[in-house]
Order: C-alpha cells, then sequence, then structure tokens
C-alpha cells in the first residue's frame, strides 16, 4: 500500500476482508500473509515499516489472520506507536481517503528515525501549517535558473510551476527534445540514484514520473509544431511476469515510471510462457522486452526463454527484474545464452535511464559493449578454479554421525 499507485490503495483493507471471509465461510482453512510487502513502498525506513506492520497485524488478527512472516525482534506493540502515527498509519491500511499516502509520507520525512544516512526532506508546497518564513524558504529555489527550476520539479515531484517555467525554457531552448533530454532527464537519473541509496521513497518516484508526464503532455504541441521525431511515443516496451509467477507489482510501478517518460507499454500480464512471449515480440516488435519475477522458478524461466528468444533469431534487448533476480545471475545464466542485450535493473527507478541508453542511437553499441564486458568480467570472476580435494578424501574424513545418540522431540499438538 501507499506505493503512489491508485489501484493499490485498498490491497489491505481486502486481505483483511478477505480473512474474515474466509474464516466466516471455510471452517480449518488457515490465513498466511508476507507482512512486509505492506510497506515495501517505504523501503529504508524501518521504524515506520515495522509501525505499519504492527497495525496492520492488529486488525488482520482480530478477523483470523492465524500466521504473518515478520521479524518478531522488529515487532511493535500496537499501544507503543503514537496516536499521530496509528491514525495516519490506519487511514492507509483502511485506505480512508484519498491523501492518506501523501500525509503518511509527510510525516515519515519529518517524524520517523531513518535508518539510512540523510534524512529525506520535504520539499512539496502544502503549506497550511507553516510560517511566512518557512513559505518564503520552501519557494527559495523558484529563483534559480529555469533550468534548475524544472530539475528541482522533477525531483521533488512539483507540477505547479511547469507550465510557466516550460514556457520560458522554450523561448531560449533549439527544440522541446533538447528541454527533456536535459534539465528533465537529469532530474530523473537523479531520482533513480536517490532512490537507489535509500534516500527516496516509492511514492515519491512514482509522483515524479507523473510530473515528467506532465511536463511531456505541455510540451507536446511544441514538439509537433516544430516537427521533431519526439513527436511520437519515445519507444515501445513490452511486459511480461515469467511462467510460474504471478507477481507483478513491481512490474506495475516500473510500467507506470516508463509510461510516464512517453514509452509505449505493453503488458501481457503473468505466468506468460516462452512462446506466447516471443509471439508477441514477433508481432508487436517492442524496442525493449522486460521480464519480471519475484519467486526462485522465475530465474529458470528467464534462462530458457533467453535461449529461445535467441533460437527465434531475435535481438531485442532484454531488462530483466525483480526480487529474486540479480547482476551476477543474469550475467552467469541468461546472458550467454542471448546475442541480444540482457541488462539487469535492480529497481523501477533506474528502469528509464537503461532503456533511454539502449534506445539513443549515440549511446545504445557503447552501452551494451559496456554491460556486455561486466557480464563476461563477472563470469571470469566465478569460474576461477576453486582448489578442492579428491574423492577418496572426501570420504574417509567424512563426518561420523551416530543416529543411535539422538532421540528426536515429540511435536506439540494442539488438540
Amino acid at each position: 500500500v501507499a506505493t503512489g499507485i491508485e489501484e493499490h490503495s485498498g490491497y489491505a483493507l481486502a486481505f483483511i476482508r478477505a480473512t474474515e471471509w474466509i474464516k466466516n465461510n471455510l471452517p480449518g482453512a488457515k490465513v498466511s500473509g508476507g507482512v512486509s510487502n505492506l510497506s515495501f513502498a517505504f523501503r529504508g525506513l524501518n521504524d515506520l515499516r515495522e509501525a505499519m506492520h504492527t497495525v496492520f497485524l492488529y486488525h488482520a488478527v482480530q478477523k483470523g489472520m492465524d500466521m504473518g512472516i515478520v521479524n518478531p525482534a522488529a515487532t511493535l506493540a500496537y499501544d507503543d506507536i503514537s496516536t499521530e502515527l496509528r491514525t495516519l498509519v490506519e487511514d492507509v491500511i483502511f485506505n480512508r481517503n484519498e491523501e492518506a499516502a501523501e500525509k503518511l509520507m509527510e510525516y515519515a520525512q519529518g517524524n520517523v528515525k531513518q535508518g539510512i544516512e540523510g534524512q529525506a526532506r520535504n520539499d512539496g508546497l502544502d503549506t497550511r501549517n507553516d510560517t511566512t518564513q518557512a513559505r518564503n524558504d520552501k519557494l527559495e529555489w523558484r529563483n534559480q535558473p529555469v533550468t534548475e527550476r524544472l530539475r528541482h520539479a522533477l525531483i521533488k515531484g512539483i507540477g505547479d510551476f511547469l507550465e510557466t517555467d516550460l514556457t520560458e525554457a522554450l523561448k531560449t531552448s533549439k527544440n522541446p527534445i533538447e528541454i527533456i533530454d536535459g534539465p528533465l532527464m537529469d532530474g530523473m537519473n537523479e531520482v533513480g540514484r536517490l532512490f537507489g541509496e535509500g534516500k527516496m521513497f516509492l511514492p515519491q518516484v512514482v509522483k515524479t514520473a507523473r510530473t515528467m508526464k506532465k511536463a511531456v503532455e505541455i510540451l507536446q504541441p511544441a514538439i509537433e509544431a516544430s516537427k521533431q521525431t519526439g513527436a511520437k511515443k519515445a519507444g515501445k516496451i513490452l511486459f511480461a511476469t515469467v511462467k510460474g509467477d504471478v507477481h507483478d507489482i513491481g512490474k506495475n510501478i516500473t510500467g507506470v515510471i516508463l509510461a510516464c517518460n512517453n514509452y509505449e507499454i505493453i503488458d501481457i500480464g503473468v505466468m506468460v510462457p516462452p512462446e506466447e512471449i516471443i509471439r508477441q515480440a514477433i508481432e508487436q516488435q517492442p524496442d525493449v522486452i522486460a521480464l519480471s519475477g519475484l519467486i526462485t522458478p522465475s530465474l529458470h524461466e528467464m534462462a530458457t526463454l533467453a535461449g529461445e528468444l535467441d533460437t527465434a533469431g531475435l535481438q531485442i534487448p532484454l531488462i530483466i527484474g525483480g526480487a529474486t533476480t540479480s547482476k551476477l545471475h543474469t550475467a552467469l545464466k541468461i546472458d550467454p545464452l542471448y546475442r541480444g542485450a540482457v541488462v539487469h535493473v535492480k529497481d523501477a527507478s533506474q528502469a528509464v535511464p537503461v532503456v533511454n541508453q539502449l534506445l539513443n542511437p549515440d549511446t545504445r553499441a557503447a552501452f551494451i559493449q559496456s554491460i556486455k564486458a561486466d557480464y563476461k568480467a563477472l563470469r571470469e570472476q566465478t569460474d576461477t578454479p576453486k582448489e578442492t580435494v579428491s574423492i577418496e578424501y572426501a570420504r574417509q574424513h567424512a563426518a561420523k554421525i551416530d543416529h543411535t545418540q539422538y532421540t528426536p522431540q515429540k511435536p506439540n499438538i494442539n488438540e
């Protein structure tokens, strides 16, 4: 919840309601949940995440939730959470109003102790409770040159002044595409860096992406009037969660961010078999294929797909993402199977700069060559022979376990 994407807002409430329904209608059925997923949007803010988990469990357990996957050492007591924070969290969990996520994020920035170096600061425009001096301080960035104002607006997700600033920028820029490729993309790249370092949270990333989308929409008439190639979509991206995997939250977030940066997104869903992805790739002719997977078997599916894409003679760049994926696995198991570019993307914020480099004719070749060289170096490091012993020596020195000396404990069974 609180990811900045509207459709996610009711997920916690839906889980609690489903739990109650199961307990009322399916006697004997048990309910379990991976509770940490609830607070994914606030990665890096451990104190806030623990408070969210505690409040959620308090209500879910009352409705019959039997088990949750949590860190018991980090669990708080419901009554130990301040009334203010508890109310804000419950507003989010029960989806009480449209501003719930935004208010929780503002509170987190100013009040929750963070487990990362450098506290994020709130540069939003809600000044209802500020003094006049504070309001002036918040708007001090408006005195900077227009390129810096645009960059700042992107980083902070402030869309209020885009019309004014973009109009001013168009008076001095040769064409509108330069504005997109310049200060606007500089801002998005900075967002990616901050998110990667844990200094920015997912709702803010989505907010900045929407600010980028608004900026592109404002510039669109100027782009078309100047007959720039940028009048069309920046590129087409085919998204799929691989066979056997039903997770798509991360994929959806990445798709929203890329769509807000003027990319056409074709999402063919979850549990998509290799043959369907290949069929869609041939039919849709995307510029990039983005694969998502959250469970371990997805890694094998991605490798299988890469091999089949290669057999089919395709060389469309592959982007690999998801919780179980990694740069090392991509280098070892996927890249060698595919002659085209294969790039592991750690999180949604990195997708835009990666796709930009893959599709920019001036950077594409060098970027792909750099990635291929990096992955080759990783394989060579991993392939370094390890010192081993002979099978005879291993057998002679095998651990001796006397099972007769062990009596297993009888399980406690709750009748």
